[in-house]
């Protein structure tokens, strides 16, 4: 591309043609460049994607699906991960629209938090930057939403561990005011009342998305004699796994725990983990769909749109200890693209 070229589109002056004008102003907001003056009003190509973090291997797995799916649409994604004392989420939002970006996704951070600061969010809504939730949020805020059911994956693995013969089950969550383990809480206390069962609230443990997390929640439930636990991630699956061993306990012949997600390397853990699968493909598009029409400047219902987990049996779940003889269904459930349906 020629100095002239480049010079017409600075300037912005006509004989260029507006694929050769897109790719110069996208190069300039990648590098970092302030576009000129008489440009400034005009939305980027890029799309802000902001991960709370990098160590539980599903958000990458969501970022790469939606990264995918935007260039395919002509947009470059433009990662925004949080660290410990690093950019913050308001920081980020502040930065991609100093960037003109035209469009923001999130893939769980603040707003799934009820007592979290929701103000950045508010100057995304109030300059009509087109921005969508990945998975449950704060109701308040008026941005699409595609979410996993949360009730759906909490009767798949309670329904499971029952038919293996647990009556005694605990629950990892994430905190307090965390939107979508407290759907996950709501939904396994119904589960409970329908099989004649209690969850006590000794039996309901709160922790940080982490190993660490996991592995102090569990050893607290192993206190109260449960034989299974269903965890709000796989982390936190993977933490409870080694409270057990820490316990001298055996999984699934002692404890049996079931994760949430699937997320990568899940089939190499010791044991293989049980996990309540998300879509992430299907989500993904689902995203991209909603965030580009919204850019394209349709009308996009904000109604959050739910899709459906599959539970994947693997080796980490079996019979309740003195059950041997229990029936449980032992095989991975097949992939099948899930289907959205708004939630009421």
């Amino acid at each position: 591309m020629s100095e002239a070229t480049v010079s017409r589109v600075l300037n912005d002056r006509p004989g260029v043609s507006e694929s050769t004008r897109v790719a110069v102003l996208t190069a300039l907001d990648v590098l970092g460049y302030e576009r000129p003056t008489q440009l400034r009003g005009q939305r980027s190509r890029l799309v802000g994607l902001v991960l709370p973090e990098l160590q539980n291997p599903i958000f990458p797995a969501f970022a790469e699906s939606v990264g995918a799916a935007l260039a395919q649409n002509g947009f470059t994604p433009v990662l925004c991960t949080q660290t410990a004392g690093g950019v913050s989420e308001p920081e980020y939002v502040n930065l991609l629209l100093q960037q003109q970006v035209s469009g923001v996704v999130f893939f769980g951070g603040l707003y799934a938090q009820d007592d979290a600061p929701h103000g950045h969010y508010a100057q995304l809504f109030e300059r009509g930057v087109p921005t969508v939730l990945l998975n449950a949020g704060n109701g308040t805020l008026d941005f699409p939403r595609v979410s996993c059911d949360d009730a759906v994956a909490v009767e798949q693995a309670f329904g499971h561990l029952r038919q293996l013969g647990h009556d005694r089950i605990g629950l990892i969550l994430g905190p307090q005011d965390h939107v979508p383990s407290n759907r996950k809480l709501a939904a396994a206390r119904a589960e409970a009342a329908r099989a004649g069962l209690e969850l006590p609230v000794e039996l309901v443990e709160r922790a940080l998305f982490s190993i660490e997390g996991g592995q102090a929640a569990a050893g607290r439930l192993l206190r109260h004699g449960v034989t299974g636990i269903v965890c709000a991630s796989d982390p936190l699956a993977l933490g409870a796994i080694r409270a057990a061993r820490r316990h001298r306990l055996a999984v699934p012949e002692d404890l049996s725990v079931i994760g949430y997600d699937d997320s990568s390397f899940m089939t190499c853990t010791d044991p293989p983990l049980t996990t309540v699968r998300q879509p992430i493909e299907a989500m993904a598009k689902a995203a991209v769909d909603l965030l580009v029409s919204e850019m394209a400047g349709a009308r996009v219902d904000h109604d959050e749109v739910s899709f459906e987990p599959d539970l994947v049996v693997r080796a980490s779940s079996g019979p309740a200890p003195g059950r041997g003889g229990a029936s449980g269904v032992r095989a991975v459930v097949p992939e099948v693209a899930a289907r959205p349906s708004p939630v009421a």
